[in-house]
């Protein structure tokens, strides 16, 4: 078992094999003048397990093409296998048609994933399930709600909390939560206008008096997660924090969500954190480095991955 970390995300790729009592493979992913990616694995990969971690984060494409060349020179290098570890899997948000004559970008990136060299997939929480079916190898999609469900129980502990979903959309990840706590479940009813822009219309369920939770798997530019912690204060709930799985938090965001009635959102590492984000007064980084590590040791032994959150 080796393990390769591209440019995205090194700090994750450290934790992930210093839980495994493993060193990084060494190689060098590197840019020539014109800014053309080239990878060089510096040591032998032949008939080995192989785990390359990247998350297609920004700059998504560089990040993209970062994992397929890394990919390929494994595959040239006669690895016995090749997992791609997407932490953060990017494009994932484009994966109907949207309007006419619009692409399936997530399909796409699917298709040069496997045409590349990866003979499995493993991720966290894809922001649609059927991405796993755009894929004609194996796909391990980790979930982050038993990581979230232990966290808040040690850190809401005596509370009276509610379960929050941000949009009709999230329900389905907001009611696991909520079974896990055995508490309430709300959902915000909303109108996005057009991308990137949206309005909080109501609150499905009495919040007063309750610490609410928003959960949510990206935070893009905050403006959603911002509206309904406006929304929920506003009908009476006594707090409004948040678990969201990705941290995209592009342009302003960071100083979007301090400036928001939000007590505290914690994220997890799947995306770098900026210097923003670790500077923020109330934007808290949670590591998946020892949900990945166990998944990854799973995979290598051919053991059962999905018992890992029963």
């Amino acid at each position: 078992m080796k393990i390769l970390a591209c440019n995205s995300n090194r700090p994750l790729a450290e934790a992930v094999a210093a839980a495994l009592h493993l060193k990084l493979a060494t190689a060098s992913v590197r840019r020539f003048a014109d800014l053309e990616i080239f990878v060089e694995v510096h040591e032998n990969v032949r008939g080995e397990d192989v785990f390359v971690i990247q998350s297609t984060s920004y700059p998504a494409n560089d990040h993209m093409m970062e994992l397929l060349i890394t990919c390929d020179a494994l595959r040239r290098a006669s690895a016995r296998r090749i997992t791609a570890v997407i932490p953060y899997f990017g494009y994932a948000r484009q994966d109907r048609k949207a309007g006419p004559r619009t692409p399936i970008s997530a399909k796409l990136v699917a298709n040069l994933i496997t045409q590349a060299g990866a003979n499995r997939v493993l991720t966290l929480d894809l922001h649609a399930g059927q991405i796993q079916g755009f894929f004609d190898i194996p796909v391990d999609n980790l979930a982050a709600e038993p990581m979230f469900a232990r966290d808040i129980r040690s850190h809401f502990n005596g509370r009276d909390i509610m379960i929050v979903s941000p949009d009709v959309g999230g329900v389905v990840r907001a009611r696991a939560i909520a079974t896990r706590l055995n508490c309430d479940l709300a959902i915000i009813d909303k109108r996005r206008e057009r991308a990137g822009v949206s309005e909080v219309m109501n609150v499905i369920g009495d919040v007063r008096g309750k610490d609410c939770i928003l959960v949510d798997d990206i935070v893009d530019s905050g403006g959603t997660l911002c509206n309904a912690a406006v929304a929920l204060m506003g009908n009476g709930a006594k707090s409004a924090s948040a678990y969201i799985t990705h941290g995209v938090l592009s342009g302003n965001a960071a100083e979007r969500i301090a400036a928001s009635p939000i007590e505290c959102m914690t994220i997890t590492d799947s995306i770098l954190p900026t210097e923003a984000v670790l500077q923020s007064r109330n934007l808290r980084v949670f590591s998946i480095a020892p949900v990945l590590a166990e998944a990854m040791q799973r995979i290598s032994d051919e053991s059962s991955v999905s018992s890992l959150f029963d």
